[in-house]
């Protein structure tokens, strides 16, 4: 819930963000993830969604977010929720989005998927990375330019993360030693490829149908990289059907040897859990390793 006084004060840092009237009617909490408290507001100028977090722990989360929800929205590939304001208002950073409607998915739903995730890793750039840092989960992703995969993969993904694994006490020196010579390899594992635009956290909890029955995409964690990495993500959960890989494959063929690279794709998002939520995650990153 949103307590009344906070609601009067979104009200009005939603009003001068959009130059319009705002008055918040309801706020009605809806299930968003982990990491931040999110709402459907029913306001004077119709629904909206609403995400809530701690500014002093996370001040620019969702003005990062804004920018990467642009950036997809941009591409013009795959439905994404249109962000619409973020802020901060007693000691909480907001950000406003349009609200999407649940709808049913059309005959042909993970073809169309695979077909605007196909458009929207064509979009390119001159480097890996990005215009700056931003968040994976409440992590921060370092977007470091880099012409070269391997690098960028090497020194904004694998090795930040695991030297903040070790600092933690979660890895053992081991760990960080196979990680640095898997790092060596990757130059030989990867063939070379135009930076693409990544969604960065495509897992079945970020996407829905939406009213026209297509995918809408969310909760990204925006960069220019390898498109390998969203493909092995999706396949980490779970929850994609087959239909969307044979669909990718035919439009937008992979190079040979993507099999044996999923893998190493998915080290960076299990690094991440690891840290995030500990568990079995930690022994997933072993078994990548132990086959380098």
């Amino acid at each position: 819930m949103i307590d009344e006084s906070l609601q009067i004060l979104l009200g009005g840092a939603i009003s001068e963000k959009l130059q319009i009237k705002v008055h918040i009617n309801e706020a009605k909490s809806v299930n968003g993830g982990d990491i931040n408290k999110t709402f459907r507001i029913g306001t004077n100028e119709g629904y909206f969604f609403l995400k809530l977090n701690n500014a002093a722990l996370y001040p620019d989360l969702f003005e990062q977010e804004y920018a990467g929800l642009t950036e997809l929205r941009k591409a013009q590939a795959l439905a994404v929720p249109k962000p619409l304001a973020y802020g901060e208002v007693a000691g909480k950073t907001f950000l406003l989005l349009e609200f999407i409607n649940k709808g049913t998915a059309i005959g042909d739903f993970w073809e169309n998927f695979a077909a605007g995730l196909c458009r929207q890793h064509m979009v390119t750039h001159p480097h890996f990375g990005y215009v700056s840092p931003n968040y994976i989960g409440t992590l921060k992703q370092y977007n470091t330019p880099y012409s070269s995969w391997p690098v960028f993969y090497a020194f904004n993904r694998l090795m930040p993360l695991t030297k903040l694994a070790y600092d933690k006490g979660i890895f053992e020196a081991a760990t960080v030693k196979q990680m640095e010579r898997l790092c060596k390899q990757l130059p030989q594992l990867f063939p070379a490829e135009k930076p693409a635009l990544l969604h960065g956290d495509l897992w079945s909890g970020n996407f829905m149908i939406g009213p026209d029955g297509r995918a809408c995409i969310y909760d990204p964690s925006v960069y220019y990289g390898h498109r390998e990495i969203d493909l092995a993500m999706t396949r980490l959960f779970g929850g994609f059907d087959t239909r969307f890989y044979y669909a990718y494959q035919s439009i937008y063929p992979l190079a040979p040897g993507w099999q044996q690279r999923i893998g190493v794709c998915q080290l960076y998002p299990l690094l991440v859990h690891t840290i995030l939520f500990g568990g079995n995650y930690y022994n997933s990153v072993k078994e990548v390793l132990a086959s380098y």
